[in-house]
């Protein structure tokens, strides 16, 4: 049995490191680790990954670890990130949609949150890098029959978080998601998730897909 392929991107820690390592840990996930500028922090995480997998691996090929930098704010950048993977893995079966961006402030103060710049920058991350994401990899993760997971926020279910833009972003990412599930059915199963061990399990669930699912673990992104 060859490994699946994930591509993870946001992946060098946080969420994205946590993920990796539950996918690495489950025996037969090739992983690709996407990171925006400081390669370090991904490479030390391959280290790890590695050794989870010589404790783990169920697949009869080894799954691999690769580290690859993008910005994900920029739709070229992403288009390479996902030619890459396929090249370099060859398939590709799972997408966490991890990126995301906020500006800390009080999220009751609607003079913080009157900054034109906050809203631009929080659209172009928490939705609209998610969708071109999405569209890059669609045709690879048709073939597969694949997930696509997008990190969302409890602050998109309930008005809450570090600001207003990121609320409003977060509920937009969630519809985002129901509206491809949809749309992309029933070959693509589309999620969003807060953080927690449910990444793993909706990535290879063969049934739930338009869903969003909230994690109470004391903290969103």
């Amino acid at each position: 049995m060859s490994p699946k392929v994930a591509l993870i991107t946001g992946a060098s820690r946080g969420v994205g490191a946590a993920v990796a390592r539950a996918l690495a840990a489950d025996g037969d996930t090739s992983i690709v680790l996407n990171y925006g500028s400081n390669p370090e922090p991904a490479q030390s995480l391959i280290q790890e990954l590695n050794s989870l997998r010589d404790n783990n691996t169920r697949s009869t090929e080894k799954p691999r670890f690769q580290a690859l930098k993008a910005n994900m704010a920029d739709r070229a950048d992403i288009r390479r990130l996902v030619s890459q993977t396929v090249q370099e893995m060859g398939r590709l079966d799972i997408v966490v949609s991890n990126v995301g961006w906020t500006r800390m402030t009080d999220f009751a103060n609607l003079e913080e949150a009157d900054n034109e710049a906050d809203w631009d920058r929080c659209f172009n991350m928490n939705v609209k890098s998610h969708f071109f994401l999405f569209q890059e990899c669609r045709k690879y993760l048709e073939k597969t029959q694949g997930a696509f997971i997008a990190t969302a926020s409890v602050a998109g279910v309930k008005p809450s978080g570090s600001s207003l833009p990121y609320a409003v972003t977060k509920a937009a990412l969630i519809h985002l998601a129901k509206s491809l599930a949809a749309i992309a059915a029933p070959n693509i199963r589309v999620n969003t998730v807060s953080p927690g061990v449910l990444l793993t399990f909706l990535a290879n669930s063969k049934s739930i897909t338009g869903m969003n699912v909230v994690i109470d673990a004391g903290f969103s992104l």
